[in-house]
């Protein structure tokens, strides 16, 4: 699997790892906010997922091929160094994957908005239904509804309207309907990193009950919902999102030095 990512940060051998996993339909530009915030003491690794961004010319789309192959890569390149992961939405899944199959390897996980409830009737319908309205997501107006739900603004849309144009249709199947089979992996309960659940207020429900169960099923979660907010709190209000993740870190990280050895 041949994934494309990019690397940023002031020491890239030394500093712990910082790695982000964007969402379905966007790419690793989604993070250029957060990027910018935690390069400075970071090293920032920051991947395009099969069929998204540099990524674009996989054939297909598999969370836990996906997952697998991250994990490779991730610890090839942390070498023992502490690992920090982020994941918005798909990213999030494949996060999730990741932490199940492998729990030692990451120590600290922020998962945004992960949708853990298959949802088999709808992930039937995927491939006709995409079939049927693919030719709308080469429509700039239609294009420009879709970003506003994400809260993708004008310094992005053109690099999200040049990628969902040249996005496969096969891998487009593929995404959502990964997507809406996903259920919590085998392993998520024994995953042993520090876990920050986050979701919005104003996120469907069945995003909320995710959130909740996702809390529930392991012992070293935090949960954060944020208020006034949807679907992609790290576009909408950038400050809030990288200062929320970066006092759970300061936490999770005094709690740490301080419980008995």
């Amino acid at each position: 699997m041949d994934i494309k990512l990019k690397q940023y940060g002031v020491d890239k051998v030394n500093s712990p790892i910082m790695l982000f996993l964007h969402g379905g339909g966007v790419s690793g530009w989604m993070w250029e906010p957060q990027v910018q915030h935690f390069s400075k003491h970071y090293h920032c690794i920051v991947p395009d997922l099969p069929g998204h961004g540099e990524s674009l010319n996989a054939a297909n789309f598999s969370i836990q091929l996906c997952a697998a192959h991250l994990n490779k890569l991730v610890s090839r390149i942390a070498n023992g160094r502490t690992i920090v992961a982020v994941g918005f939405s798909l990213g999030a899944q494949v996060l999730l994957q990741m932490i199940s199959s492998k729990p030692d390897l990451i120590q600290y996980a922020m998962i945004n908005s992960a949708l853990i409830k298959p949802m088999p009737v709808a992930a039937k319908c995927i491939s006709p239904l995409v079939k049927l309205s693919f030719p709308l997501i080469k429509l700039r107006a239609f294009a420009k509804l879709q970003a506003a739900t994400l809260y993708i603004g004008p310094q992005f849309f053109e690099k999200y309207y040049t990628e969902s144009v040249t996005m496969k249709r096969e891998v487009l199947i593929d995404v959502l309907r990964e997507n809406m089979s996903f259920a919590i992996p085998n392993g998520y309960s024994n995953a042993r990193c520090k876990l920050l659940i986050t979701v919005g207020e104003q996120e469907k429900a069945i995003m909320r009950r995710s959130a909740q169960e996702l809390h529930q099923r392991n012992g070293n979660t935090t949960l954060k919902v944020f208020e006034d907010v949807g679907h992609g709190i790290s576009l909408k209000d950038a400050e809030l999102f990288n200062d929320t993740l970066e006092q759970w870190l300061e936490q999770q990280r005094a709690l740490g030095a301080s419980s008995p050895r």
